[in-house]
């Protein structure tokens, strides 16, 4: 009898060791994540047309320019404004002839209508 048991616990053993081990099943992978897209940045609307400047301010700038160019005018003391083709010197001068001057000055500027001189003659100034 015990060399029955032996000749079964052998069988047993060499039974087990040809056995392949069942085969191991693979764990899925995880589906990938739908990526979800950036929203597109809104196309940028035409650029409008730039403002034309404005045509009284070119015209003031045009005879504040003539007046710095003249020599005789002290330019720094009078403003210019213009409206329509209608130029109007302000602030002070010297003397009447520069005054006078400053208005004929403004008059020859291509543009001016007419001139409102609104210079006030103060000496010393």
């Amino acid at each position: 009898m015990k060399q029955l048991l032996a000749v079964l616990a052998i069988a047993a053993l060499a039974a087990c060791s040809d056995q392949t081990p069942p085969p191991v099943a693979k764990k899925a992978e995880p589906a990938p994540t739908p990526v979800a897209k950036a929203p597109e940045a809104p196309k940028p609307e035409p650029k409008a047309e730039e403002p034309k400047p404005d045509p009284n301010k070119e015209l003031a700038q045009k005879v504040k320019r003539a007046l710095e160019q003249d020599g005789k005018i002290q330019a720094q003391a009078i403003d210019v404004t213009a409206n329509n083709g209608t130029v109007s010197l302000w602030g002070t001068a010297a003397t009447a002839s520069e005054r006078t001057r400053a208005g004929a000055t403004a008059a020859k500027v291509d543009g001016v209508k007419t001139v409102e001189n609104k210079i006030a003659v103060v000496k010393g100034s």
